[in-house]
């Protein structure tokens, strides 16, 4: 019996030490699995700071080749650029090629939300005129200046999927705009709006563009929707590679001209960066 009794106390024994065995096993898991998920998170933020530098200096190399044009340019441009090694596509655009929230008109804003922002003619109609309305102010309040692309959130009627969709095509302030667009300037989502949604005209406009040609129909566009000109205002894109395949976007909007005790010949008032799916760099 005693004998017997040896045997259980051992095999009780031996099936604690297994169980305390697996669960440090267990334990042990989940540290490696944890330390592998910080060392990944680390790693991705180390590139996402690396791409960040190299994006802001590529934007610094562009403001420069800016600063040295003879004139500035009035038109979207593309410069395949390097730092670090690094290659960069960087674009400048001159504010004047997206929708000026505090000038654009009625109709402009109504095609901007039904493009742009997927909604059926009649709501876009109405956003518009509650933008106006919004911009206007009451009797009680004095009118309202769209101060950043996010004050778009307070107009009734967007909610953040809808500006998500608008924020890229759009700006608060591009420097003295009548209420229309710089097609040469443009986007292409932008040239989708002035062309009603017609891909292919869009497409046609941006393409010549691209390409440098020298003149360009437009006539294909309301001209209510158009205007012309150099502005001061512009918006540098800079797109660089991400390890994984990814692209982190910065974009810098800038005002050039020397101002007092400034020490650059420009001055930038707002940067962004966002990550975006392997694609092409800029479009």
């Amino acid at each position: 019996m005693r004998r017997t009794h040896g045997f259980r106390t051992q095999g009780m024994v031996l099936v604690a030490v297994l169980w305390i065995v697996a669960a440090l096993a267990l334990v042990v898991v989940g540290l490696v699995h944890n330390v592998r998920q910080e060392a990944r998170v680390l790693s991705t933020q180390r590139a996402l700071a690396v791409a960040g530098g190299v994006g802001d200096a590529a934007v610094q190399l562009a403001l420069r080749q800016l600063a040295v044009l003879e004139a500035p340019p009035t038109r979207m441009l593309t410069w395949p650029l390097s730092y670090r090694h690094t290659p960069v596509a960087v674009r400048v655009m001159p504010l004047n090629g997206l929708i000026d929230l505090n000038a654009a008109g009625a109709p402009l804003l109504a095609a901007l939300y039904e493009v742009a922002g997927g909604l059926p003619r009649n709501e876009a109609l109405s956003l518009a005129a509650r933008t106006l309305a919004w911009r206007a102010g009451s009797a009680s309040v004095r009118p309202e200046r769209f101060e950043a692309v996010e004050d778009l959130l307070r107009v009734p009627g967007v909610d953040l999927e809808l500006y998500a969709r608008l924020a890229p095509l759009v700006a608060a302030d591009n420097g003295g705009s009548s209420g229309g667009v710089n097609a040469l300037a443009a986007p292409l989502e932008v040239l989708q709006v002035l062309a009603g949604g017609r891909t292919r005209v869009a497409a046609r406009i941006a393409a010549a563009r691209d390409a440098g040609d020298a003149g360009i129909d437009t006539t294909d566009l309301p001209a209510a929707f158009l205007e012309s000109g150099a502005v001061q205002r512009y918006r540098i894109d800079a797109s660089v590679p991400l390890p994984d395949g990814r692209w982190l976007h910065v974009a810098h909007h800038v005002h050039l001209g020397t101002e007092p005790q400034a020490r650059l010949p420009w001055r930038t008032f707002h940067t962004e960066h966002w990550v975006v799916p392997a694609q092409a760099p800029l479009s």
